[in-house]
């Protein structure tokens, strides 16, 4: 999830703990942990409302930072046709797994080693054949290139392109930029070690 505006910063400071979107479907799932351009957030619950049924008397509007309900229905981006989702959520303190996970340059053997299998059970599973090592050496040799452009050169469309990386990036071995992605630390030291 993305937030916008003041939306942003009440959300960083824990003031903001609900959102309304329209989806089509969820697209969080409770219980489950999200990074945002806010931090990261847990979701507490999400359910299907109706905006025309929202009242000023609403407490989720003060919750999700709105004045009133027409200020919340105003807001809301999108196709009036799809349905209108109430997320609460709440911020999650403390530092981010992942980030010290990319942070961690200094591989053993054996994490050299772990990494290469949970790399190969990734290209075994693809569809499109190996790309992990393809898609890592691309990423060091064009970072902050476009994710449409680096597709082009691997011949791939670029949403699928899109989940590949995110899926590196879980293994703490990219990083994605305003434009495109770099190599993390880990990433970094990971290439290094095959290098040798």
């Amino acid at each position: 999830m993305l937030f916008a505006g003041t939306d942003t910063e009440g959300v960083a400071e824990g003031r903001i703990t609900a959102a309304y979107r329209r989806w089509a479907e969820p697209r969080v799932i409770e219980g489950r942990v999200y990074r945002t351009n806010a931090g990261r957030i847990e979701i507490d619950s999400i359910k299907k409302v109706n905006p025309d049924l929202i009242s000023d008397y609403d407490e989720m509007l003060h919750l999700a930072g709105r004045m009133n309900a027409k200020d919340a229905r105003r807001r809301l981006r999108g196709d009036e046709t799809l349905p209108t989702w109430l997320i609460r959520f709440h911020l999650v303190e403390g530092p981010d797994p992942r980030e010290e996970l990319a942070a961690a340059a200094d591989l053993s053997p054996a994490d050299v080693e772990e990494l290469t299998t949970k790399l190969a059970h990734l290209d075994e599973l693809s569809r499109h054949g190996a790309w992990t090592r393809q898609t890592l050496e691309l990423i060091r040799s064009k970072p902050a290139t476009r994710a449409g452009d680096l597709a082009v050169d691997v011949d791939r469309d670029t949403p699928g392109f899109k989940i590949d990386v995110r899926k590196l990036k879980n293994l703490g071995l990219t990083h994605s930029l305003e434009v495109g992605y770099e190599l993390t630390p880990r990433g970094k030291a990971y290439l290094e070690a095959l290098d040798k």
